[in-house]
């Protein structure tokens, strides 16, 4: 279980994860308790280290979505959000975090075209 410091739950693990999995997996955690505490660049800093250290891992769609979602908390720029889903639907097509992207992709063409 990953706490904030106000001793909250962030993320939660049962079971086991083999060592590059369940770092991945802590390395997430602390995304998220930037995120929570909307500190969106040590957020984005946290989520890309997933990214760079562990891009093979069952945790990097889940960072590819909240990487752009803190990007696009600081920027307040839909572009940001138009490119994350066209980076998990062309990389992560079918997985959770690109279903939930979808929506998303219409922002792609509002911001070329407008």
């Amino acid at each position: 279980m990953i706490l904030d410091a106000g001793g909250n739950e962030r993320r939660r693990l049962e079971g086991y994860l083999p060592k590059e999995e369940f770092q991945a997996f802590l390395e997430l955690g602390l995304a998220r308790v930037a995120f929570m505490k909307k500190d969106w660049t040590t957020a984005e800093k946290h989520f890309d280290n997933v990214l760079r250290q562990f891009p093979d891992s069952k945790f990097a769609p889940e960072a590819v979505y909240y990487k752009g979602v803190s990007r696009y908390s600081g920027t307040h720029d839909a572009a940001e959000l138009a490119n994350t889903a066209a980076a998990l639907n062309e990389n992560y097509a079918g997985n959770e975090w690109q279903l939930r992207s979808i929506p998303w992709l219409h922002e792609q063409t509002r911001t070329t075209s407008g």
